[in-house]
């Protein structure tokens, strides 16, 4: 029975230490980030000063790193979801029905030539 105590009193602590650990926003992560690159304290210092360990450290600047990455290769999901280029799709869209439908006619019209017997060339 000693284990099974030994586990529930880690659980709470695993708990409390959970409810009470501090959440960074975006900006933050940011400015500790930046921090960091500018080098004008180690990353352990850096860390101890902010309270975070320097795996979360490196974890954010890895995700900043890539986000960078991602935005200077021009995210063209993103842009591609654009309003503009949604009313670009729906005027091509309205364009190539139109296109069809004069192909359509205009092969109707020569066979109607042909079958009447009207000079065509």
């Amino acid at each position: 029975m000693r284990k099974t105590t030994k586990s529930r009193g880690e659980k709470i602590v695993k708990d409390i230490k959970r409810a009470t650990r501090k959440h960074y926003s975006s900006e933050e992560k940011i400015r500790i980030v930046l921090d960091g690159l500018r080098g004008e304290d180690s990353i352990a210092e850096l860390c101890r000063r902010e309270g975070i360990s320097q795996g979360i450290y490196y974890k954010w600047s890895k995700d900043f790193m890539e986000a960078g990455k991602r935005r200077l290769a021009g995210d063209t999901a993103c842009a591609a979801n654009t309003d503009g280029v949604k009313g670009l799709r729906r005027e091509a869209r309205d364009l190539k029905e139109v296109v069809a439908e004069q192909t359509l006619e205009l092969r109707l019209l020569k066979k109607s030539m042909i079958g009447d017997g009207g000079d065509h060339e």
